[in-house]
């Protein structure tokens, strides 16, 4: 990963700091080259929800080719685990949509 894109990379305070949707989709190109990437920001729609001080609320919905074979499950914690330190610190709430790309 680039120096400044990883999920590990201290925020103010040195704690893992909200990510920018820019950040969350550089991470993912780089760990799943999808052929598909949309990364939303729904922070705002949970204002005043205790939760959204401890990190962002985010949308991904993601096709790649490295799903292939994979339930579910797996996929959403290959996209958990690509997002690394975000995920305690950083994001506060998840949806994941990842799939493979549709057949030609």
């Amino acid at each position: 990963m680039s120096a400044g894109l990883s999920p590990a990379a201290p925020g103010p305070g040195g704690s893992a700091a909200r990510p920018t949707t820019a950040q969350i989709e550089a991470v993912l190109r780089q760990a799943f080259a999808p052929t598909r990437l949309e990364v939303q920001d729904d922070s705002h729609l949970h204002a005043g929800h205790a939760g959204a001080r401890e990190g962002g609320h985010y949308t991904v919905r993601i096709r790649s080719a490295r799903f292939a074979g994979l339930n579910r499950v797996a996929r959403h914690r290959l996209v958990y685990h690509a997002l690394g330190d975000w995920m305690p610190r950083g994001i506060h709430a998840l949806a994941v949509d990842a799939d493979v790309p549709a057949p030609d």
